[in-house]
C-alpha cells in the first residue's frame, strides 16, 4: 500500500518553504504572523476563523494545525464544531445561491 499524500509529519516543515524561495517566503511569514497577531480580533477569535476556513479549503495541515492552536487557546470542541458548521453554511449556501444562474438560464431557454 503506498503512503498516503497527506503525511501528518510535513507540517512540521512548513518554515522550510523558503528554502527555494527565502525572500518570498519570509514575506509571507512575515505577513502570516502579523493577520494572527492580536487586532481588532483576538488571537483566539482568528484561530476559529482559521480552523473554519481550513475545513472550508479542505486543507488538512490547515485543519491539524488549528484543531491544536483553537484548543491551545481554551476554545472548546462545541465552538470548534459551530465554527465548522458556519464554514459549511457558507460553502453549502454559495453553492445554492448560484443555482439562480441556473433558474434564469433554464427559464430564458423554456421561454
Amino acid at each position: 500500500m503506498s503512503k498516503s499524500y497527506y503525511q501528518p509529519e510535513d507540517l512540521k516543515k512548513f518554515p522550510q518553504i523558503t528554502e527555494f524561495s527565502e525572500k518570498l517566503g519570509n514575506k509571507f511569514f512575515d505577513y502570516y504572523s502579523e493577520v494572527f497577531a492580536e487586532g481588532a480580533l483576538t488571537a483566539r477569535e482568528k484561530s476559529l476563523i482559521a480552523l473554519a476556513v481550513a475545513h472550508a479549503v479542505q486543507c488538512a495541515y490547515c485543519i491539524d494545525a488549528y484543531t491544536t492552536d483553537t484548543l491551545e487557546k481554551g476554545c472548546n470542541e462545541q465552538q470548534m464544531m459551530e465554527a465548522v458548521h458556519v464554514a459549511a453554511a457558507i460553502r453549502g449556501g454559495s453553492t445554492l445561491v448560484h443555482s439562480v444562474q441556473m433558474m434564469n438560464k433554464a427559464k430564458e431557454i423554456s421561454m
